[in-house]
């Protein structure tokens, strides 16, 4: 009888465990998001299904990739914890570092101490288009306004971090453009690499650089798939250089990810 209760307690205690870091995950993405206060975003207005959608861009929010992205992470990052994936996690791209904060309150749930989360930026927004070299990246605007939102501080991105507890030894930074930052960072291993570079070269340096790094069982996850037409065309033309065949799955209206399989 004493046995019997024993596995009993196991097994409500393991479900205490589970739940908890369900709702500590749920919590974070809700707070990541904004839903608790509901900013409005840079029209001046607020929608529930637009913001989880990933399909605003909010005035106060750590993250602008939705409910849906933020979800991705999750079960990629979920699954590669189960399976025993080896590698650290990337975010190149990091906006207010919303997505990253999110990988590391992951690993935070699951007691993971042998990861790092690497958040690579320029910290000063986009690059000038190198349109001559890639003509995918000419746009019909002058980068000085998309940065005017998307320029956040390497200090601001860390007090981020901070405001959540997350701010630790397993959060490391790579500040500069992707193209001086990438070909030497000091990663051995990747078992969760996003991307959210927006321009053709910012993709197409991430992916070079950093993709032959990535673990077999290993997920990549691109933020722009859909909404930067030069951001697919980056993708298509890796995979087709490198032969890969892996399906890519959706993840939201622009998200899209695979599998590394081989």
């Amino acid at each position: 009888m004493k046995k019997i209760n024993l596995y009993f307690i196991v097994i409500i205690f393991s479900f205490v465990d589970i739940s908890a870091n369900a709702l500590y995950l749920d919590l974070m993405k809700r707070c990541l998001l904004n839903l608790v206060y509901q900013d409005a975003n840079t029209e001046g207005t607020f929608s529930q299904d637009l913001r989880e959608q990933g399909r605003d861009c909010p005035t106060q929010a750590h993250t602008m990739i939705g409910l849906h992205g933020l979800n991705n992470i999750q079960n990629c990052l979920e699954d590669i914890i189960k399976n025993n994936i080896p590698g650290d996690c990337i975010e190149t791209g990091v906006w207010r570092g919303g997505a990253v904060i999110f990988m590391r309150s992951i690993l935070k749930a699951y007691n993971v101490t042998d990861r790092t989360v690497w958040v690579a930026d320029s910290f000063e927004g986009l690059p000038v288009p190198n349109t001559e070299k890639y003509p995918e990246d000419n746009y019909p605007y002058n980068v000085s306004t998309p940065n005017k939102i998307l320029a956040i501080s390497l200090e601001q991105v860390r007090d981020n971090f901070t405001k959540y507890g997350l701010l630790d030894d397993q959060v490391r930074f790579l500040k500069g453009w992707f193209k001086d930052t990438l070909p030497n960072a000091p990663i051995d291993k990747i078992a969760l690499l996003r991307l959210d570079g927006d321009f053709y070269e910012s993709t197409m340096d991430t992916l070079i650089n950093l993709y032959p790094k990535l673990s077999v069982g290993g997920y990549i996850i691109i933020d722009d798939y859909v909404a930067m037409t030069q951001c697919e065309k980056a993708i298509q033309d890796y995979r087709r250089m490198h032969n890969i065949t892996d399906k890519i799955e959706e993840a939201g209206w622009s998200i899209r990810y695979w599998k590394k399989s081989k």
